[in-house]
């Protein structure tokens, strides 16, 4: 017998002699390469080919193999399959939808691939006829917006094609309209918002982008919560597969170093985390001041396991977390919950987000997460409005961040964490990775952020004299903590980074509350336990004294960073030498040769007096975030990191139409 091989449309006998055969698909499209308008003798023809089986392979190559007469020839019969596959995304028939949306994502990439130097207006000419684009796309992108957004989302990583044509003619209200609509934001939100992300991104430094100023204005309170759900979602997501990774490890064996090691391995399956929704996160915060509010709104706390969800079939490449949530979570805001679950928010999601990504900075997409997540919350301890949210005594949360796992201490029950205002958590994730990152690949550039973000909340709580109850003590020797180890590792590091300017901050930290502490430190003790901590740790301060001293008294790169930080210890040195003498004449005549803290304590108590301290000016100011200049490196590398990951997950290749066919189905 013969056997039947099919390649690119044709049918041939490979026994026979005979010309091969084609598919009646195939013979359609040649009719559209010809010269004729094809529906000239059939008036059913667009009907008729959006009901076959679209073949890709050939279409596109047809499309690559055309010469530039050629193109003039044709170019009506490729302008009327353009308009007529977005007029079929307003069908019904969801056959003739799927085999119209394959047809669009081949058409783009036959011109593109055809079209690589071409300028973005010459693809658009080809595509649709320039002259007729606006009156066309106008109204069709707008009818069609959710159909057409994994189109989108396939070619926002080429520039110069279709992306000029929606910056001028913006699609932006479209967008919107998914997001404030629920059933629409259940089917299309997380790759509205996604694509909304890339828009404003696109060109940004280069030109006037129009999404910029647009989401900057919105003040629309449905399409804002909408975005902010699909955020929320999207992160609690991230959350829920990671704890229950978590908790897979953890069994009676988890204090040991294997088990330990065992969620560490576990955790590199985490390491692509969902930069593209946190990119829409970051967009929302930096641009749209109402969005600040979204961040705010509470809600019963959700837990997805609890809601049936259809399983998402991913492949064995696909990274945990970077799916988007299920339709189930996105159409359904009110979800059976637990009556005993305390209330949250997008925030309190944020900062457990932020708690895992933040713990393993070793992989460049971690790190890339980490530095956005720090960028996000330096924008929100600059906000007002989040500033006052943050530390509303009245708004208190309990918030269950995850801790790196350490041989040398031990998991803190959820249980036992107390419900606190909001800026206390993120106190105490910066603290949490000041203290787990003291490494020999050290991240200079997040720990200057944290310790920054930190500057912020104190200037604030200084300002409206909020006296916020945590556990400053351990911000405190954490702090001390990192001065040790960048003067064990001074050599190592300064061949890297600028250390005196981190240890400048750290140090004026310190001077924030020594100046201060007295309006913003919750009772006096607490300000009696810092001059204690400093007088406890002395020896780590004095060394750093000597340290910068020594560098700013010889010639070399670092001298004017060493006398600034050598300026900036002159109170907690006047401290030291104060309080130290003291202590010991203290001990020395009550014959006791180590003193207890309460002893400390009443020697501090007791010698305030003939402490003499100098005004240092400037200690509450700080520079306001700024994206451009200092950010433009790094967020166009995330923006070109995301398009390049969003077009492998909505790769062309994988637009089949049973899979097609299948999310289609769901749609009214």
């Amino acid at each position: 017998m013969s056997q039947v091989e099919k390649k690119a449309g044709l049918l041939r006998r490979t026994s026979s002699s005979k010309k091969p055969l084609k598919e009646k698909v195939v013979l359609m499209y040649d009719e559209i390469f010809a010269k004729e308008d094809p529906a000239k003798n059939n008036p059913r023809f667009w009907d008729e080919l959006f009901l076959m089986k679209v073949n890709l392979e050939y279409l596109e190559s047809k499309l690559e193999s055309v010469d530039g007469e050629e193109v003039q020839r044709i170019q009506d019969n490729i302008n009327s399959l353009f308009h007529h596959c977005v007029q079929a995304l307003g069908e019904e028939h969801q056959i003739k939808v799927v085999n119209a949306l394959q047809t669009l994502c081949a058409l783009f990439r036959g011109v593109h691939q055809k079209n690589k130097s071409a300028s973005g207006f010459d693809i658009i000419n080809m595509l649709m006829g320039f002259d007729k684009a606006e009156q066309r796309m106008k109204v069709r992108l707008r009818e069609s917006e959710d159909r057409l957004l994994e189109m989108l989302l396939s070619i926002t990583n080429i520039q110069n094609t279709i992306l000029e044509y929606v910056m001028i003619n913006s699609i932006f209200e479209a967008i919107l309209q998914i997001l404030s609509e629920v059933s629409s934001r259940g089917q299309h939100g997380y790759d509205a918002v996604v694509l909304l992300a890339l828009l404003v991104n696109y060109r940004k430094y280069e030109s006037v982008n129009p999404y910029i100023v647009k989401l900057s204005i919105v003040d629309d309170e449905p399409t804002l919560d909408g975005m902010g759900m699909v955020v929320h979602q999207a992160l609690t997501e991230y959350n829920r597969q990671y704890k229950d990774k978590e908790e897979e490890n953890q069994g009676g064996f988890f204090s040991t170093l294997t088990s330990m090691l065992i969620l560490i391995t576990d955790f590199c399956l985490f390491s692509r985390t969902n930069e593209a929704i946190l990119l829409a996160l970051y967009e929302a915060v930096h641009l749209n001041r109402n969005f600040i509010t979204v961040l705010a709104q509470s809600h019963p706390e959700m837990d997805i396991a609890a809601t049936p969800i259809t399983p998402t079939p991913t492949t064995p490449t696909t990274p945990l977390g970077t799916t988007p949530p299920s339709l189930d979570m996105m159409n359904n805001p009110e979800l059976p919950l637990d009556p005993n679950l305390q209330t949250s928010n997008l925030l309190i999601t944020f900062l457990k987000y932020a708690s895992i990504v933040m713990q393993d900075t070793k992989d460049e997409h971690r790190l890339n997460s980490a530095r956005l997540c720090l960028i996000i919350l330096t924008c929100i301890a600059e906000d007002q409005y989040a500033d006052a949210f943050l530390h509303d005594d009245n708004m208190n949360f309990r918030v269950n961040l995850h801790r790196m796992p350490m041989r040398h201490r031990k998991k803190a029950a959820d249980k036992n964490i107390p419900s606190r205002p909001l800026v206390c958590a993120v106190l105490d994730l910066m603290v949490e990775f000041i203290v787990t990152h003291m490494m020999k690949e050290f991240p200079m550039d997040l720990y200057l952020r944290c310790v920054q973000i930190i500057h912020k909340l104190l200037c604030y709580q200084k300002k409206c004299r909020i006296r916020l109850h945590y556990t400053w003590r351990e911000l405190w020797s954490a702090l001390i903590n990192l001065l040790k180890f960048l003067l064990s590792n001074e050599t190592t590091l300064l061949a890297k980074h600028n250390i005196f300017y981190l240890a400048l901050l750290v140090v004026n930290l310190f001077n924030m509350f020594i100046t201060y502490g007295d309006t913003f430190l919750p009772t006096s003790n607490s300000y009696d336990e810092l001059y204690y901590e400093i007088v406890r740790m002395h020896q780590v301060l004095d060394n750093l004294y000597c340290m910068v001293l020594r560098v700013s008294t010889n010639t070399g790169q670092w001298k004017e960073a060493a006398s600034k930080v050598t300026h900036a210890l002159v109170n907690v040195r006047a401290i030291i030498n104060h309080f130290n003498p003291k202590i010991e004449s203290y001990a020395a005549v009550n014959h006791i040769s180590q003193l207890s803290e309460e002893q400390v304590l009443e020697v501090v108590r007791s010698n305030y007096d003939t402490l003499t301290l100098k005004l240092q000016d400037g200690l509450d100011q700080f520079e306001r975030y700024s994206e451009q200049p200092k950010e433009a490196a790094f967020f166009k590398e995330l923006v070109r990191s995301i398009s390049l990951n969003v077009r492998k997950n909505v790769s062309l290749n994988t637009l089949s139409q049973d899979v097609l066919l299948k999310e289609f189905s769901t749609i009214s």
